[in-house]
């Protein structure tokens, strides 16, 4: 239930986002806007001026004459604003054997119309920009004030890279680096998919190790590289009536101690769990400046109901605070690092260097993640809803049919050729994008279901 709640939450804010930018754009420009909806398929409930509120759908005779339905539909994945003369998802024609009216999209100028079919994407950009602005602003950056290699598994593609513990590294391809915000920086979004030459210093010896495009874009897949030192596994969530949240354990926590052992990743933490069925065992997390001492029991499966990663970061840091404008700024660099590091990841996927589900997640991903964001505070869901928005502004202006990209490439070849293409050949590529779109979807979603 959480998991829909936060998924309904989530769409609901970048959908609404998203269309409110169509909505408005088209009534600045004097355009009918027929319908906004949130959600496809069935009306639920909704409010016009003529009718009021109402439930489910509306008359068949009904006639807006320009005053808009705002409502809510059954499927909640995703929206929609019908314009009048525009030809979109909802493949109605009636308007084509008709003489263009002054309000209708089709007799507007082409400026007008790229207006109108960017502003959803801008809005999302826009509400990404001021995340990152209001985050900067209120919490500032943790700068982690080390450039030393943790514990290495042998299993991990640091250890494939060449990395062992206790490495201080200290320049990436000629680029001097003296925080571990600057390493991850350097190889999952400066470099991704490219080699990367490190200079190191080894056992208080100076030596240089070459990370290879593979490894640097496997890395970018899984979301990270190598732990620094000073890091600690943490809870990422907590199960309902489970035995870790009748010990009190909050998502968030990170494990310093268990059963008396210090606990270097989350596979220590495993480890002791299972190992300790039905037996109580103490613990030591640490959440946010205080130490909590718990004791919890593991069930029968010796399991006690907890996410855990590994990444905590427990060392020296310091926070760089940022100014008003100093906030902005740095929103608009943090913009600009994950769109190089998402069409990097298209490029890869294209390559055929990266898994297609491991780039694009569904309905179900969407969900789970935001569920755990929002557990783990306000600005880590704020955050999750940033990138999402900013994922959301860059699939769209892709010049896919369907998509705000591919009407507009249709409006500029439009406005070259200075005459609208035939109606024929608009349904065409809209259905055949929908199609597309649909069966790219089912895939996406079938790929969450298995992945879970």
């Amino acid at each position: 239930m959480d998991y829909i709640f936060y998924f309904i939450v989530t769409i609901g804010i970048l959908v609404f986002v998203h269309e409110f930018g169509h909505f408005a754009a088209a009534k600045i420009c004097k355009m009918r806007v027929d319908t906004f909806s949130i959600g496809f398929g069935k009306r639920l409930f909704g409010w016009n001026k003529i009718t009021g509120f109402t439930y489910g759908d509306l008359p068949k005779d009904f006639d807006g004459k320009g005053n808009t339905d705002y409502k809510l539909s059954l499927l909640p994945l995703g929206g929609y604003v019908k314009i009048a003369g525009m030809v979109d998802e909802s493949f109605d024609t009636k308007f084509a054997d008709k003489k263009p009216e002054p309000y209708e999209f089709r007799a507007h100028p082409t400026y007008q119309k790229l207006f109108v079919i960017t502003a959803g994407v801008m809005m999302n950009l826009t509400l990404a920009v001021l995340i990152f602005w209001g985050i900067n602003f209120s919490r500032g950056q943790l700068i982690r004030e080390t450039t030393t290699v943790g514990i290495v598994p042998d299993s991990t593609l640091a250890f494939q890279a060449g990395l062992r513990e206790g490495d201080k590294i200290k320049a990436i391809n000629g680029k001097k680096v003296t925080s571990w915000n600057e390493v991850v920086k350097s190889i999952l979004v400066n470099n991704i998919g490219q080699k990367c030459v490190v200079e190191l210093n080894r056992s208080r010896k100076d030596t240089t190790i070459t990370i290879p495009s593979e490894i640097t874009t496997k890395a970018a897949e899984q979301g990270f590289f190598a732990l620094s030192a000073f890091t600690k596994p943490f809870i990422t969530e907590v199960m309902k009536n489970s035995p870790a949240e009748d010990a009190k354990f909050k998502a968030g926590d990170i494990f310093l101690k268990l059963n008396n052992e210090n606990i270097q990743l989350g596979s220590d933490a495993v480890r002791i769990i299972t190992h300790h069925k039905e037996t109580p065992i103490s613990a030591v997390l640490l959440r946010g400046k205080d130490t909590v001492f718990t004791t919890v029991t593991p069930g029968m499966e010796g399991k006690i109901g907890i996410g855990i990663a590994d990444g905590a970061y427990v060392g020296p840091s310091k926070f760089m605070s940022y100014g008003f404008i100093g906030s902005f700024t740095e929103g608009i660099k943090n913009i600009g690092s994950y769109t190089a590091l998402t069409f990097g990841m298209f490029g890869n996927v294209i390559s055929g260097d990266v898994q297609f589900n491991k780039v694009f997640g569904g309905p179900v991903k969407i969900a789970k993640y935001a569920a755990q964001s929002a557990e783990s505070g306000m600005i880590s869901f704020l955050y999750f809803l940033a990138m999402l928005s900013l994922s959301l502004a860059i699939i769209n202006i892709l010049p896919f049919p369907v998509l705000d990209g591919g009407h507009m490439v249709i409006i500029i070849i439009e406005g070259i050729i200075k005459r609208e293409l035939s109606m024929k050949i608009k349904m065409a590529i809209q259905q055949v994008g929908l199609v597309i779109l649909l069966m790219l979807m089912a895939f996406i979603i079938y790929s969450d279901i298995i992945s879970m």
